[in-house]
């Protein structure tokens, strides 16, 4: 304890050099400097009830792969991207609105017990984004800010919490650019050591006249940045909108989700998942809506850039989320190194589709097949019951997949014969 304290302390001299003004008046100056704020309270989340028994009557629906089981996890209102804890103590969900909910486990019969909302006397702004470094240090990507959670699985317990800016309120991209669409940030931590944050841009097709202010901040890409919050380069152009990025287990490269172009018709343009190979390629946004399908707005215009094109086209408008690659040992053998992703279901097609988790899989020249893993979130009648918005793994190798409609999180494990 004694040396943790001395190493978060040494952070927190570090950080406040670079401290800015709070979203609460002078809340994260104090949990900076390690004072009381004197919030006592916190928002605690009810796990059981009618509202969970029906969550659970809509999953008697799901169908998986033969072996595989799913059941409610958490009930987590809003729920979008997880960080998962390393020690497997909590697990941190994001939202699109103003809270990130910590999620806890505590008697390990993989149902959550406790959910409570996680440093109350901050006041976040769409904290959609969180995710873990390998030494418990959590970061938390916002509309406009990031922030910085040192051994946040051993403070949660309280509702102050040491918290510190990493990228400062109105720094992560100006704030004239800052928008209601396409906001939901989010983030990992790569095999590099550094923080991988994605930035959707804010329009259905970029405008010429915004591009070069765009790939100067990396709106409409994926930057990376030193974790003391240095070091910023955009490191992924030509996105349209991703929000989902993992890194392959074995090659170490950067694969991600993007969202493509709406209003051109309901089966074209795919959606996709995207794999990167080096610093700086370009994705073709804006010049192509998803896959090779050109845009209206550039038809007949040249690409001034080398395009790469997706690794996997996915189903047009189904909007791909949250990825995550299995790396763990509950699955059959042939799930190790495949893409688990959410697609969250479509907003404007004639027939929905999606709201489901996808399998890919990938072999050793990066060629992908994909293919329905867990399904069924849109009955009959067309209807959403759930929509997949994030696919995490725990320790054990069962995985969480996190719903923002249902407001819930549900757990899928493997009792194959």
């Amino acid at each position: 304890m004694k040396y943790l304290m001395s190493s978060v302390a040494a952070l927190a001299l570090a950080s406040l050099a670079h401290a800015q003004t709070p979203a609460v008046p002078d809340n994260l100056e104090k949990l900076s400097n390690f004072q009381s704020t004197g919030t006592t309270e916190f928002t605690m989340i009810e796990q059981k009830g009618e509202y969970a028994d029906g969550i659970k009557k809509n999953l008697e629906r799901i169908e998986l792969p033969p072996g595989f089981k799913i059941a409610l996890y958490a009930v987590v209102p809003d729920a979008r991207h997880m960080a998962v804890g390393p020690q497997g103590i909590v697990t941190f969900v994001g939202t699109r609105k103003d809270k990130v909910w910590a999620v806890t486990d505590r008697n390990k019969d993989r149902v959550a017990d406790e959910v409570k909302d996680f440093a109350p006397s901050l006041t976040f702004s769409i904290p959609n984004g969180p995710c873990f470094s390998k030494d418990g240090f959590l970061y938390i990507a916002e509309q406009n800010r990031v922030l910085l959670f040192p051994a946040a699985e051993f403070f949660y317990e309280s509702p102050d919490v040491a918290a510190f800016n990493l990228i400062k309120q109105g720094e992560l991209i100006p704030p004239e650019h800052e928008s209601f669409n396409h906001t939901a940030r989010v983030c990992k931590v790569g095999p590099d050591g550094k923080v991988y944050i994605s930035l959707g841009q804010p329009f259905n097709v970029a405008p010429a006249e915004s591009l070069d202010e765009f790939a100067k901040w990396g709106i409409g890409g994926i930057i990376r940045i030193n974790t003391d919050g240095t070091g910023r380069e955009v490191y992924t152009r030509g996105i349209r909108n991703s929000v989902g990025h993992d890194f392959h287990p074995e090659t170490g490269e950067l694969w991600f989700t993007d969202n493509q172009v709406d209003g051109m018709g309901d089966d074209i343009p795919p959606g996709e998942i995207n794999r990167q190979t080096a610093a700086g390629q370009n994705f073709g946004h804006p010049w192509y809506g998803g896959g090779s399908v050109r845009t209206v707005e550039y038809e007949g215009q040249e690409v001034p850039v080398e395009a790469v094109m997706p690794a996997a086209e996915m189903d047009a408008h189904a909007a791909d989320l949250g990825m995550t690659f299995y790396t763990g040992g509950m699955f059959p053998e042939k799930y190790r190194n495949a893409i688990f992703s959410a697609q969250h279901g479509s907003w404007n097609r004639t027939t929905p589709v999606g709201a489901r988790v996808m399998v890919t899989f990938v072999d050793e020249e990066g060629k992908t097949t994909s293919e329905p893993f867990a399904h069924g979130w849109i009955d009959e009648n067309g209807e959403y019951l759930g929509r997949p918005a994030d696919v995490a793994q725990l320790r054990d190798g069962s995985l969480l997949v996190s719903d923002d409609l249902a407001g819930a999180i549900y757990r899928i494990w493997y009792e194959g014969s």
